[in-house]
């Protein structure tokens, strides 16, 4: 949810500030630009340079720059037009008093009252003064003038006393607001697995059976998903991309075996299951415990079938809306529909190895998807991330059907 979005961190003169380096490193990691904005006060909690450093952004707290020989200033409706969302935490009784009221005495509330965008804010303050009518006040004001809070904690507050007041931790304002932002998405609340790249199957310990798939294609429907507010856990064989959205669950695996047992692990809980990984049909009988040396002009292997992962979770199918992959060369659709109702699914994406640009190791794919009903929906060749969207914009309203 926060991946790519612009988030405006304001920080005032609670102890509570302290925690912000981690929230800011949260933010990071979670994918999204921040920038920091201190009240003169919070200065006095946490360092600039850290924040700096950590959001790789400079911090600013007065509206006119303080570097030597400058006449410049901190635009606070730029930065107010910049953000997707305003972050204020901790959010102390001064402040929130000053954002209910419309006082503007400093950079930060000058950029609140310029803000565009949905605005959260982060109470922290000791037990007497969250309880004060004057505070509740306060919530109640911004709250009606469209603000979200984030609810303090109760804890051991900075008095000695223990009660509520206490800012949320880091790593649940991250989650609120990326809850928050989920909701009234297409798939917001649905738990998906989806299956990525090769297996490999091991002969020695340095040789395996195996295939091109990068895993590319797994990838982009994850990324997609989670964009579209989905709990994601993805399954992959050996690929090195990676996952850039914290909805994503990442889970990697080697061989067939172990993809199957992931998947088999989650399934249950999944209300959408996309098959698209490039499964190994066979293993090697047996796997020597030493690399097998150079001797015979010939050498022959022995394998044996594998589980096959899309048929056993169509054979345990019941709420989930299943989705497999089909590769073909040769009576392609007929093949593809064969793979449908055999394996129970409620939907199959047809790639064809004589399209130009499909199939393993391009960044582009071409593909037919066709569900239950055989219905049949062609696409152009198109970037694996404008498919992935495809994919998904095909499911989604049969799901909801």
């Amino acid at each position: 949810m926060l991946s790519g979005k612009n988030i405006l961190l304001g920080i005032t003169g609670g102890i509570a500030a302290y925690k912000t380096t981690f929230l800011v490193r949260l933010l990071i990691k979670a994918g999204a630009n921040v920038k920091v904005i201190l009240t003169e006060s919070a200065s006095s909690f946490v360092s600039p340079l850290t924040l700096a450093t950590l959001s790789k952004n400079p911090v600013v707290s007065s509206f006119v720059k303080t570097e030597e020989h400058t006449t410049d200033w901190n635009n606070h409706v730029e930065m107010g037009l910049w953000a997707d969302l305003m972050l204020v935490a901790p959010a102390t009784a001064n402040t929130l008093s000053k954002m209910a009221n419309g006082s503007c005495d400093n950079l930060l509330l000058a950029t609140y009252l310029s803000a565009k965008c949905p605005v959260f804010f982060a109470p922290a303050m000791d037990l007497d003064m969250y309880k004060h009518e004057s505070t509740k006040v306060s919530f109640e004001k911004l709250t009606a003038f469209g603000n979200i809070m984030i609810p303090a904690t109760s804890g051991e507050l900075a008095s000695g006393l223990h009660g509520e007041g206490r800012m949320a931790e880091p790593e649940d304002i991250v989650a609120f607001v990326s809850d928050y932002l989920s909701k009234g998405l297409p798939l917001s609340g649905k738990k998906v697995l989806i299956t990525a790249g090769p297996t490999y199957e091991a002969i020695d310990p340095v040789r395996f059976v195996g295939n091109h798939s990068t895993g590319l294609m797994g990838f982009e429907l994850a990324e997609a998903a989670a964009d579209l507010g989905a709990h994601v856990v993805l399954v992959s064989g050996p690929s090195h991309l990676t996952t850039k959205n914290g909805n994503i669950d990442l889970k990697r695996v080697v061989s067939a075996d172990e993809m199957y047992a992931a998947s088999h692990e989650v399934y249950d809980e999944v209300d959408v299951a996309i098959c698209a990984a490039a499964v190994a049909d066979y293993r090697p009988k047996t796997v020597a415990d030493q690399k097998i040396k150079k001797s015979d002009s010939e050498l022959s292997i022995a394998l044996t079938k594998n589980k096959d992962i899309l048929f056993s979770l169509g054979a345990k199918k019941k709420k989930q809306f299943l989705v497999g992959f089909a590769l073909e060369t040769e009576n392609e659709e007929a093949n593809a529909k064969g793979k449908l109702q055999r394996k129970n699914l409620d939907a199959i994406v047809l790639n064809s190895l004589n399209d130009p640009g499909a199939g393993f190791g391009t960044k582009t794919n071409k593909i037919r998807f066709i569900d239950k009903n055989l219905t049949i929906k062609t696409f152009e060749l198109k970037t694996k991330a404008e498919v992935a969207s495809d994919i998904w914009n095909e499911i989604i309203p049969r799901i909801h059907a």
